[in-house]
C-alpha cells in the first residue's frame, strides 16, 4: 500500500515525541570513533646539519594515508608569510590538518629577563600557529641545564639538580606562573597549549599533572609523549595511566633501526587500551626516531599504529 501523507506525518511526529529509533541489525553495532594519525615533521629530520623540508614530509604524509602534520617549528625555513601560506596551502591540496606546532622554550630561569624571552616567544608561535590554522602548539617546562649533556641528561633520568640556592618549587611556580602570562594570547587565538613529559622539571608526571592543575585554564591540556618516561618514575604504562585521562595529544614514539638516543620496546595494543579505557579522543602524532630512514620506517610506525589503535 502507498504511504499516505498524514501517515508519514504520524511517523514523523513518533520520533520527535521521543519514540526509539529503529534497532540496528542482529549483531550490528555502531562503530567507535577512529583516532586520527598524523606525523611529525621531525620524523624525517633528528636536528641533523641539513633541514628535511616540510613541503616534502606534507607530500608523503599524502601519499602514505596519513590525516595530518605536526610541524617542529625549528625544522620550519622561514616565517615569512608566503612559506606559511604555501604550507596551509599545500596541506589543503592534499587533504591535510596542519594540527600542532611543536616550539622549544624554557621556563625553568631564575632569571627574570630569560623567562620574559621565553614568554614572548610563545605568544609569537600561538600567533604562527593561529595564522596557519593551527589548533594547539606544544609546550615544554624547561630544565635547569646543569647537565654536562644530553647523554648526561638520559643518563639522570631526565632529571637534573636544581642550580645552586634554587629549588625545584620555584621552578614550578616559574612555570605556573609563565603559563599563566600566555593564556590570553592563546585565548584570544583559539590556540591551546599542550604541556609535555619533555624531560626536565616535567619528566615526573606528578609534577606535570600539578602544573596543569595549578594553571587551571582549558587552554592548557597534556601532550603524553610515549618516548619520555623514566624509570626511577615507574614502568612507563603506569605512568601514561596517570597522564592519558589528561592528555590532549599523545606523541607516539617508534625506533626502527635503533634510537638515535636511546630505544624503547613500547607496546603499542597496551596503550591503545590505556588510550581507549581513559576516553582518549584527540590526535596521535607520529615521531620516529630510529636511524632507518623515514622513507621506509615512517610507513612501518604508521602501520603499527593503525593495527594498534583499530
Amino acid at each position: 500500500m502507498k504511504p499516505t501523507r498524514r501517515g508519514l506525518l504520524r511517523g514523523i511526529a513518533g520520533v520527535t515525541a521521543g519514540a526509539a529509533p529503529p534497532a540496528l541489525p542482529a549483531g550490528q553495532r555502531t562503530s567507535r570513533r577512529r583516532i586520527p594519525i598524523g606525523v611529525s615533521t621531525y620524523s624525517y629530520w633528528h636536528f641533523t646539519k641539513q633541514k628535511y623540508p616540510i613541503e616534502k614530509v606534507i607530500e608523503d604524509a599524502a601519499r602514505l594515508g596519513f590525516d595530518g602534520v605536526e610541524i617542529l617549528h625549528r625544522q620550519m625555513a622561514n616565517e615569512t608569510k608566503p612559506y606559511r601560506n604555501r604550507l596551509k596551502r599545500m596541506a589543503w591540496e592534499n587533504g591535510l590538518d596542519l594540527f600542532f606546532l611543536s616550539i622549544h622554550q624554557d621556563f625553568v630561569d631564575p632569571d627574570p629577563a630569560r623567562r620574559r624571552k621565553a614568554v614572548d616567544h610563545t605568544r609569537h608561535c600561538i600567533d604562527l600557529a593561529h595564522h596557519m590554522g593551527i589548533p594547539a602548539i606544544r609546550l615544554n617546562t624547561g630544565r635547569w641545564g646543569t647537565s654536562g649533556s644530553f647523554d648526561e641528561l638520559m643518563a639522570n633520568g631526565g632529571v637534573e639538580t636544581p642550580i645552586k640556592g634554587y629549588t625545584d618549587e620555584d621552578a614550578f611556580n616559574w612555570c605556573v606562573e609563565s603559563i599563566h602570562e600566555c593564556l590570553p594570547a592563546a585565548e584570544q587565538a583559539g590556540v591551546v597549549m599542550a604541556l609535555e613529559n619533555h624531560w626536565g622539571l616535567s619528566t615526573n608526571p606528578d609534577v606535570l599533572l600539578r602544573i596543569h592543575e595549578a594553571v587551571g585554564s582549558p587552554w592548557l591540556g597534556i601532550n603524553m609523549d610515549t618516548g619520555n618516561f623514566a624509570r626511577r618514575f615507574g614502568d612507563p604504562y603506569s605512568q601514561m595511566e596517570k597522564l592519558a585521562p589528561k592528555a590532549a595529544i599523545v606523541q607516539a614514539k617508534t625506533y626502527f633501526g635503533g634510537g638515535v638516543w636511546y630505544t624503547l620496546d613500547l607496546d603499542y595494543k597496551r596503550i591503545a587500551g590505556i588510550l581507549r579505557k581513559a576516553g582518549f579522543r584527540g590526535w596521535v602524532s607520529l615521531e620516529m626516531e630510529g636511524k632507518e630512514p623515514a622513507e621506509t620506517a615512517v610507513p612501518k610506525s604508521l602501520a603499527l599504529l593503525r593495527e594498534a589503535l583499530g
